[in-house]
């Protein structure tokens, strides 16, 4: 056990269950003040429930020794992970962990938490609150945990195979991107969408969260080293310059296409950004992380127009940013790795590796693609036809706030 790696990851783990409450004011700011409480409470409500689960069962799942496809109940409550000489399945050799595996438990926990608080995004305006209690828990242990273990756990077959993930650009972005592009789909369409305008009722909160969630990314993609070392260093000026390129990627292409560089443009290119480098941070150097953001800024930006082309109600733009995000950084992965930066990584096209880490970081695209699509569905659609999982007419036209939770939040 290494006592400075300890400390940086306890500060990490901080920092990342930070991003949810700047998650919860980012997407609380881009909707009317009718429904910002109801948002707010969905991202908080995801601190509580799955820090719950993850403990009782979740983190199990997802790190215990079940095999490549799923972990065991070994670990289910806690048990055994207090004892500092815990060595988790696989974490050995090349891999070994130098901070106790409690430590460990918990930076993942913040993981966990905020993945389906991202779904929020594109659900926001229309969803039950008891529904969206339902398809959290179900979710969290039906789809992230088995994707965690197959991305994350040494044991797992993704990880095994060779596909790159440094901090989750599949485990995270892209499982609940297309998570949410399901739910999108059941739901249905806001009232009046895309006929009337429904424009954020605070953009200065907007920002706020911007500026939280990009605060904390660096214990998301730093952390993620697992250390205080050169890695982290280079992950952290990996995750600032990709958010940086990618803000300017997104304002030139709004610039050119709608004639002004917007403010929320700004916000949500920076995000972009961030999601972008998020499974690349560990693993690129140079001028890697500017190219990769620039990229993901424009794209970004012009995968907004896919939701008015083929009609589905993204409310936040959960899909083009996550999901699209997610994407992009995964399969550029496997162009710009270098293992002059990371020797437990691997070369990418750019770098004399070959399409060997390319054809790796599709498969894990596509079957985190088509997991995560596929369970999500049956789940939102089972839950739809059980209890509802939309608010009524009335409801919708009261508010979220007013309608979910007897409040208000400007009274």
């Amino acid at each position: 056990m290494d006592s400075g790696n300890t400390a940086w990851v306890l500060a990490a783990t901080a920092l990342v269950l930070f991003m949810t409450p700047g998650l919860a004011f980012f997407y609380g700011g881009m909707l009317r003040s009718k429904n910002v409480l109801g948002m707010l409470m969905q991202n908080f409500f995801s601190m509580g429930l799955v820090s719950v689960l993850w403990v009782l069962v979740t983190f199990s799942l997802a790190f215990g020794d079940g095999g490549k496809w799923i972990g065991d109940f070994h670990f289910a409550g806690l048990s055994t992970i207090g004892n500092v000489k815990t060595v988790l399945p696989g974490y050995a050799g090349d891999f070994a962990l130098t901070i106790p595996a409690i430590v460990f438990c918990g930076y993942q926990m913040m993981f966990a938490v905020i993945t389906p608080a991202l779904i929020t995004g594109a659900i926001a305006d229309r969803m039950k609150f008891a529904a969206w209690a339902v398809f959290l828990c179900l979710w969290a242990i039906l789809v992230y945990a088995p994707i965690a273990h197959w991305v994350f756990s040494p044991t797992g077959w993704l990880f095994k195979r060779g596909a790159l993930d440094f901090a989750g650009g599949t485990v995270v972005h892209i499982n609940a991107g297309i998570a949410a592009l399901m739910c999108i789909i059941v739901l249905g369409r806001r009232r009046g969408w895309p006929r009337e305008p429904m424009l954020p009722h605070n953009l200065p909160f907007t920002l706020l969260g911007t500026g939280i969630l990009w605060f904390g990314w660096f214990g998301f993609n730093a952390g993620s080293a697992l250390g205080a070392n050169a890695l982290a260093g280079q992950a952290l000026m990996n995750t600032n310059l990709a958010a940086a390129a990618a803000m300017l990627g997104w304002l030139i292409t709004e610039r050119i296409k709608d004639g002004h560089a917007t403010t929320l443009g700004a916000a949500s290119g920076a995000v972009a950004g961030l999601v972008a480098i998020t499974p690349c941070a560990g693993f690129v150097g140079g001028i890697s992380p500017i190219v990769i953001g620039l990229i993901a800024g424009s794209v970004c930006f012009l995968a907004i127009q896919l939701k008015f082309r083929f009609g589905y109600d993204d409310s936040l733009d959960v899909v083009a940013v996550h999901m699209v995000g997610g994407i992009i950084g995964s399969l550029l992965l496997g162009l710009f790795a270098d293992r002059a930066i990371n020797s437990l990584g691997a070369d990418g096209v750019f770098f004399g590796g070959g399409s060997d880490l390319l054809i790796d970081q599709l498969v894990a695209v596509g079957s985190t693609l088509l997991y995560s699509g596929v369970v999500s569905f049956i789940l939102i659609k089972g839950i739809d036809l059980v209890m509802g999982a939309r608010i009524t007419a009335d409801q919708e036209d009261e508010g979220l706030d007013k309608s979910q939770h007897a409040e208000s939040a400007y009274a």
